[in-house]
């Protein structure tokens, strides 16, 4: 399979280094405007500087290859899905925009290659654990979904460092966020649904963001009465994302408030990310609660270092890339929470780093 990947950054570059050591990977097309930060030590790799903005070059860009994985911000992706739609050519993203999930799915009427989007860790893999816990009861209550990209250590008052993109974390602290309650599908703001966690001893806070549920709202309308998805952060978090949001008015001003989280929040390697699903149904025998929590840090893939946030989200990217290659996807529109989990975890990648232990342990790549 030859795989083009939009976007050279943190991400982009990590799927690159996870698709190193695919055996079904012929080669890598990698694009961005600029050049990645250091040399990428990828022999299936090659890369191609340009403005994926400019539609003419996309598209000779994509011509004769298998699939498109745009890791580039998520305003981007409706024209690159288009022309993926043009194409004919399988195409993946990793957004958490509702609104350009939609223009991807209007695209992918009438394909005969998969059209995913909502690829990663949240949404993606999250939603693949959920749907997949929730399909062991038969009848459903509730379905919650928590996720956390945190430093392993903060100082400031926030709690916080930046480990991914800030116009991605803008966006999903400022849309609307879909929950099933009380057996209704709504939209509520985000930051709201505040409740206090405790994992492994430590204590966290969560709050509905935007976008992280993926369909599942629409999958499990009439089937539960609460579904809901959360971002964990450390307490205190919350309150200053509402001053700076509301008080100050910068939810008005989503360029200038990513534009200060650029110059002034720092940036962090040393993360970790955590995942929580907990799911409470009724089968035969009576009530039953199904879950699933993990801790993933950063490690190392041929001797260079990549943060959690990195490792979680390109392995929820590479996995399903697998599973089309082994032809388990559908034509079309593809749902995450139409992978189980169980052939999620027989890829080489999301094995490695969503099964086994707490921390992931990363064998060697080759």
């Amino acid at each position: 399979m030859k795989v083009c990947v939009l976007g050279a950054g943190k991400v982009g570059t990590t799927i690159g280094a996870m698709l190193e050591s695919c055996a079904f990977c012929e080669a890598v097309y990698l694009a961005d405007s600029r050049p990645p930060a250091a040399p990428l030590p990828l022999s299936k790799a090659q890369f191609e500087s340009f403005d994926v903005a400019d539609i003419k070059r996309l598209k000779a860009f994509i011509a004769g290859k298998d699939a498109v994985v745009s890791a580039a911000p998520f305003y981007l992706n409706r024209e690159i899905a288009g022309a993926c739609a043009q194409a004919g050519v399988a195409y993946f993203d990793l957004t958490e925009d509702v609104e350009t999930t939609a223009v991807v799915r209007r695209l992918a009427e009438g394909a005969r290659v998969p059209f995913m989007p909502q690829c990663g860790l949240a949404p993606g893999a999250i939603n693949i654990i959920g749907a997949s816990l929730a399909r062991e009861l038969p009848a459903l209550r509730s379905l919650e979904l928590r996720v956390g990209a945190l430093p392993l250590y903060a100082s400031n008052a926030m709690k916080y460092y930046l480990s991914w993109n800030t116009a991605g974390l803008i966006n999903e602290y400022c849309n609307l966020c879909e929950v099933i309650c009380g057996g209704r599908h709504l939209l509520v703001e985000a930051l709201d649904g505040y409740e206090r966690l405790t994992l492994d001893g430590t204590e966290y806070e969560a709050f509905y963001t935007s976008g992280g549920v993926g369909t599942l709202c629409e999958t499990y309308a009439g089937r539960v009465r609460e579904l809901n998805y959360k971002t964990i952060r450390y307490p205190g978090h919350r309150d200053l994302m509402k001053f700076l949001l509301y008080d100050l008015n910068l939810i008005e001003n989503r360029k200038l408030l990513t534009e200060i989280f650029d110059q002034e929040v720092p940036v962090t390697e040393t993360d970790v990310v955590i995942l929580y699903v907990n799911v409470v149904g009724q089968d035969a025998e009576g009530v039953r609660q199904r879950s699933f929590a993990k801790k993933i840090y950063g490690d190392a893939i041929d001797g260079r270092r990549y943060s959690a946030i990195q490792l979680s989200t390109a392995a929820g990217l590479v996995a399903v890339l697998e599973l089309y290659a082994r032809g388990r996807l559908a034509g079309g529109f593809v749902k995450q929470e139409s992978v189980a989990f169980s052939d999620f975890l027989s890829t080489l990648w999301g094995g490695r780093i969503y099964a086994g232990e707490e921390k992931s342990a990363l064998p060697p790549a080759r």
